[in-house]
């Protein structure tokens, strides 16, 4: 029985994903693989590496730093979030990404990301700690306009929650029978067509796959929630949420509201670690 551990996207939203495992960690839990999309895989590597803490500390370090996000990096790299700076220089000098702990752990780990060419999902295993690993996941989390397509292997990537936000279903195909789903919407949100899609249609007008990915994405997410609550009935996974909406926004300075968002995630993961351990041992768990 293979059990994963399926981590949404939502940018900063993450931090509510990334207080939650950190307390699995902390108590030893040991999943056989981890999927994460966009802030799910940027601050879900950090399980594979066993360094708890590490997504709310560099966050929280250089969340006013110009070299690490801001107007001035998009205006003069194209990315929000600079790429340099945030995927390379920073885990390699200034907040350590323990690369050798990555890639000794058994745990499979996976990032989610968009074809532009396609307008398709792409899911990529990631075991090795190296440069091309932090641009997957750098490309994972590229949102559209604020951030330029990344070319890697082959591939136009960008952000990979606009084809599969909620990788459920492909963990399955590949296995994982019992798997932990970390959302970061609550319970009833439904998803509602993109107002910046004008936007993107000019930005993206090479790319008619991926607009159609963008104009299409609220179809796709709010099947997912479906499938999810399906999934969540049958037994099949264990769900853990925000109680309400999460109070950040996709982008932040604030390390304060940094804090709240995490800590919002460590109290949900010390209130249902003991579900946590009894659905990963086999064990049937109330729905909350």
């Amino acid at each position: 029985m293979k059990r994963g551990l399926v981590l949404e996207g939502g940018a900063f939203r993450g931090l509510f994903s990334a207080g939650i495992t950190d307390v699995m960690m902390e108590a030893g839990i040991a999943p056989d693989g981890l999927i994460g999309v966009s802030a799910g895989a940027a601050f879900g590597c950090n399980y594979k590496s066993g360094q708890h803490g590490r997504a709310i500390r560099y966050n929280k370090r250089f969340a006013r730093d110009p070299r690490y996000s801001g107007v001035r990096s998009l205006l003069t790299t194209g990315d929000y979030f600079n790429a340099r700076f945030a995927y390379h220089t920073m885990p390699s000098e200034l907040d350590i990404f323990d690369g050798e702990a990555f890639e000794q752990n058994p745990m499979e780990f996976f990032a989610v990301c968009t074809d532009v060419e396609t307008g398709l999902p792409v899911y990529k295993q990631l075991t090795k700690a190296d440069d091309t690993a932090y641009d997957w996941i750098r490309a994972s989390a590229s949102m559209p306009l604020a951030a330029r397509i990344v070319r890697l292997e082959g591939y136009l990537l960008l952000d990979g929650g606009v084809t599969d936000s909620i990788p459920l279903k492909y963990f399955e195909s590949i296995g994982y029978q019992r798997n932990v789903v970390i959302l970061t919407q609550p319970l009833g949100y439904v998803k509602k067509p993109n107002s910046l899609l004008p936007l993107m249609r000019i930005a993206l007008r090479k790319h008619p796959k991926m607009v159609e990915a963008i104009a299409n994405r609220h179809l796709m997410y709010n099947a997912q929630t479906a499938y999810v609550a399906e999934a969540e009935a049958d037994g099949r996974c264990l769900v853990l949420r925000p109680d309400t909406a999460i109070p950040i926004g996709h982008v932040s300075h604030d390390p304060d509201a940094m804090e709240r968002v995490y800590n919002m995630g460590r109290e949900m993961g010390r209130r249902r670690l003991e579900d946590i351990r009894a659905f990963y041992a086999g064990e049937k768990v109330t729905k909350q």
